[in-house]
Parts: structure tokens; C-alpha cells; sequence
């Protein structure tokens, strides 16, 4: 009788510790994919970052075009005046 019980324990033990480490293959397998979903949106972020430092870059330089041309436009108007 002793020895039944010991071995459905066990089974029980056995079925139990067969879950646990579904479970934890489970979470690793989370922790992982977690793991790589960070890495995406970081990168993610950085590319952003760097396609908005360029788009900064371009319209600094558009703003400076803008400049320099209302800048000649108003020497050559000041030289027709005078």
C-alpha cells in the first residue's frame, strides 16, 4: 500500500515537474521573443532618430537656400534702385 502511494506521489511529482518546465520553456520562449521586441524598438527608434536629425539637417539647409536667395534678391533690388 505504502509503496502505491509513493509511486502515484511520484507520478504526481513527475506530471508536475513535466509542467513546470513546459511553463518555463514557455516563459523563456516570452522572455526572448520580449527580448527581441526591445531590440526592434530601439533600433526602430534610432533609425527614427537619425531620419529626423537628416529631415532637421535638409530643412536647415532649405531655411539657409532661403536666406541666401531673399539676401540676393535684395542686393540686386538695392543695385537697380541705386
Amino acid at each position: 500500500m505504502k509503496m502505491m502511494m509513493m509511486m502515484k506521489m511520484m507520478m504526481k511529482m513527475m506530471m508536475m515537474m513535466k509542467m513546470m518546465m513546459k511553463m518555463m520553456m514557455k516563459m523563456m520562449m516570452m522572455m526572448i521573443m520580449m527580448e527581441v521586441m526591445m531590440m526592434m524598438m530601439v533600433m526602430m527608434m534610432e533609425m527614427m532618430m537619425e531620419m529626423m536629425m537628416m529631415m532637421m539637417m535638409v530643412m536647415m539647409m532649405e531655411m539657409m537656400m532661403m536666406m541666401m536667395m531673399k539676401m540676393m534678391m535684395e542686393e540686386s533690388r538695392n543695385r537697380s534702385m541705386a
